[in-house]
């Protein structure tokens, strides 16, 4: 199994309410991607940090193999919630992924 693991911090541009909004945004997007992907096998995204958070987004999700993670991210529903929902808005991105 693999786990892929993202922290994103949100442009510093928006409101308060407006990061909510678009954390929302991020987390249904990205869950909804659940059943849609061949070996896709868990999907999370955390959007409630606490104060001593330095991200604003966690996703952690599971797949099976290398392979699938590789298919994943260029799968097109998988692309367009990242057009769409995810980099528009955010700032900074850092990525784990590891094997297990």
């Amino acid at each position: 199994m693999v786990k892929h693991v993202i922290l994103w911090k949100l442009k510093e541009a928006y409101s308060p309410s407006e990061k909510e909004t678009i954390k929302a945004g991020i987390k249904e997007g990205l869950e909804g991607l659940m059943g849609q992907i061949p070996g896709l096998l868990e999907i999370r995204v955390h959007t409630n940090g606490l104060e001593s958070s330095t991200a604003d987004v966690m996703l952690d999700s599971s797949f099976e193999s290398v392979e699938a993670l590789k298919a994943y991210a260029t799968h097109p529903a998988h692309v367009a919630v990242a057009d769409g929902k995810v980099r528009p808005y955010t700032a900074v991105r850092s990525c784990l992924d590891f094997e297990l």
